[in-house]
């Protein structure tokens, strides 16, 4: 009998990088479905503001509150307890560092061990003051999903040069600002693979092809639950592979760490 593996810690994720391991994340939402990421290889379990179209029946991430965070964190915290978990700031609770600061103590007190900003820009001195004040930080670049509506929809970004160029500035800058780990969605996966090459810190990618540093997809996308929104090209159904909830978290945890998946069929180019 193999012994038990060690609970993640934010250095590990570098350390990992380092050692040429794939992280794989998923995202999860209650205490029982956290229990079974834990169980079955998924290192790192987002709490994302996507439960806001896969739990709460939106169609989009907007309405998401704080509260609704802080308490699906709290609930992966008492299955989870070996993963990473990492709560997602809810559109508009991030506007100012002193509101960022006060969410991410909530994120933290509920039992997460990192929280996710989307963006650059301002966010940069919020990703500082919460590093400063012992928060760690993911960031998240590219197809953003709180930008829906400047985006006019859910858009892959950085197929133009200027839009390629602002990408890799703003990676370099999110790293610089403290963040330890940066996901990447919607991005063309060569240039998620020169932005992994050239950061500091370990890439996510979600739909941003195989060369970032792992993976994360939505729980329920994995899954092959009809949530009523369209299914972008990233998704890969795993349970159809794996013949029973743990059987295709196991599927998908093994493809990302062979670099199976995603192939270019879940890629962009």
């Amino acid at each position: 009998m193999s012994e038990p593996q060690k609970p993640w810690t934010v250095p590990m994720l570098a350390q990992a990088r380092a050692e040429g391991r794939k992280l794989v994340m998923l995202t999860g939402y209650d205490a029982s479905f956290a229990r079974v990421l834990d169980d079955n290889g998924c290192d790192l379990i987002l709490v994302g503001d996507s439960l806001g179209m896969v739990v709460q029946g939106h169609d989009s991430t907007l309405p998401v509150r704080v509260d609704d965070i802080v308490y699906h964190t709290a609930a992966v915290a008492r299955g989870a307890k070996r993963a990473l978990k990492i709560a997602d700031f809810p559109f508009g609770s991030d506007g100012s560092s002193l509101e960022a600061h006060a969410a991410a103590v909530r994120f933290v007190q509920a039992g997460a061990s990192m929280v996710k900003l989307e963006g650059a820009g301002h966010k940069l001195d919020t990703i500082r003051y919460l590093v400063e004040r012992e928060i760690p930080v993911c960031g998240h670049l590219g197809l953003t999903p709180q930008s829906v509506h400047r985006f006019g929809g859910f858009k892959v970004q950085g197929r133009e040069d200027a839009a390629a160029a602002r990408l890799r500035e703003d990676a370099l800058a999110v790293a610089e600002a403290g963040a330890a780990l940066l996901v990447l969605e919607g991005v063309p996966a060569a240039l998620a693979a020169q932005i992994t090459a050239a950061s500091p810190i370990p890439t996510i990618g979600i739909g941003a092809g195989a060369g970032c540093d792992g993976q994360v997809l939505v729980l329920h996308d994995l899954l092959g639950l009809d949530t009523g929104h369209r299914k972008p090209k990233f998704v890969k159904d795993f349970l159809a592979e794996g013949g029973s909830v743990a059987g295709a978290i196991r599927a998908y945890a093994d493809a990302v760490r062979s670099g199976r998946f995603p192939d270019v069929d879940h890629a962009y180019a």
